[in-house]
């Protein structure tokens, strides 16, 4: 998703598409009493920040991967469960001559479907605002399964980097 996408985001009740002041952000700023010389000052450098954005779109435009809820099914679930949620018929067949009920399986793939649904929804509703909810989910994964000694060595790393003890995910007590 484009960087001017998340800047009008950010800063779209005070600014135009084109990354101008509005003119009713211009009456409220005077109204709070600032002078018309800050005020163009402000809307210059957002201005300016803007373009910078807009030449980086244009000339070195961010990736953008695509996941899908497939990404995240478990091993077994890829082997249980098509792409959009329904079960295998292979799957079905099986689990029929295992003895499992249809009604269960019914309930397995509707609840499956409306998971990817879900997905689908605020996959969606978040690319409007230039968030990339399945590169976001996937770095999630990734993080919660790195190792014990991956995570102290982050850790080790942050305490060089003055972190705040209390945001590391070990005990702050013990002397590092």
């Amino acid at each position: 998703m484009s960087r001017t996408k998340r800047w009008i985001n950010m800063n779209g009740k005070e600014f135009n598409p084109d990354g101008t002041l509005k003119a009713e952000a211009r009456l409220q700023m005077l109204s709070e009493g600032m002078s018309e010389e800050a005020i163009d000052d402000y809307a210059q450098r957002l201005k300016e920040e803007f373009d910078e954005w807009k030449r980086l779109d244009e000339t070195s435009p961010e990736p953008w991967p695509v996941f899908t809820a497939y990404d995240f099914f478990t091993p077994t679930e890829k082997q249980q469960f098509n792409p959009d949620g329904s079960l295998k018929p292979e799957y079905r067949e099986s689990e029929l001559a295992r003895g499992t009920s249809e009604n269960w399986l019914d309930e397995m793939e509707r609840r499956k479907k409306l998971e990817v649904d879900n997905y689908n929804r605020v996959s969606a509703r978040k690319a409007q605002v230039g968030i990339n909810f399945g590169e976001q989910e996937m770095n999630r994964l990734l993080a919660t399964n790195r190792t014990y000694l991956e995570r102290r060595k982050q850790m080790e790393q942050d305490l060089r980097n003055f972190e705040e003890t209390s945001s590391l995910p070990f005990d702050p007590d013990i002397p590092w």
